[in-house]
């Protein structure tokens, strides 16, 4: 296992560079942001992620021991790949860790290829390894009950009314309109 390389810059490459070092160049994948500040040719260190699979050995690599454990800590959840993992990590450790803590869905859900169920997967999975506050709200599971308290708190209803009132729509209701429907009928008769 490589778990740390510095050498000479010698290329970038689509989200990757080639760091030679000792006469071989390593072809590594970088967050996006450190890749923005490096300037050809340049020196690099760093702290190295091998990832093996059947047909492909990557190598990731971070500028902090704090930025490859938590990537290691994302890749634990299931569902979450490397190049997942890359863009989670790329948001910042200091803003992943917090967003962690206070069970804040959105913060990931602004991450490509994460969507809301791997954002609560994320949080459920290490709130307990990194510590957490505020529990995780799962009561807007899927997308269509997002989009009814959305639509709810649109009309003017607050977060918690609209998370209430789709919570007590039974599921004889199906669709997204008959959901809606039924919690305005009750959150009228609260009037």
């Amino acid at each position: 296992m490589i778990g740390f390389l510095s050498g000479t810059i010698h290329s970038k490459i689509a989200g990757q560079i080639i760091l030679l070092t000792n006469g071989v160049g390593y072809l590594i994948t970088i967050p996006q942001s450190y890749l923005n500040l490096l300037k050809l040719p340049g020196q690099a260190e760093l702290f190295i992620y091998t990832h093996v699979r059947e047909d492909t050995l990557d190598l990731y690599g971070f500028l902090s021991p704090d930025e490859l454990e938590l990537f290691k800590l994302v890749l634990t959840v299931s569902g979450i790949g490397p190049k997942t993992a890359l863009l989670v990590i790329d948001k910042g450790t200091g803003k992943v860790e917090q967003a962690i803590k206070d069970a804040d869905t959105d913060f990931f859900t602004t991450v490509p290829r994460l969507g809301h169920k791997n954002a609560q997967k994320i949080i459920i999975e290490l709130k307990n390894k990194l510590g957490g506050s505020k529990e995780l709200d799962l009561t807007s599971e899927n997308e269509e009950s997002s989009q009814a308290v959305e639509a709810l708190r649109n009309l003017g209803y607050s977060r918690q009314e609209a998370l209430q009132a789709i919570e007590a729509v039974p599921n004889s209701e199906k669709t997204l309109e008959q959901k809606i429907s039924y919690a305005l009928r009750a959150l009228g008769k609260k009037l």
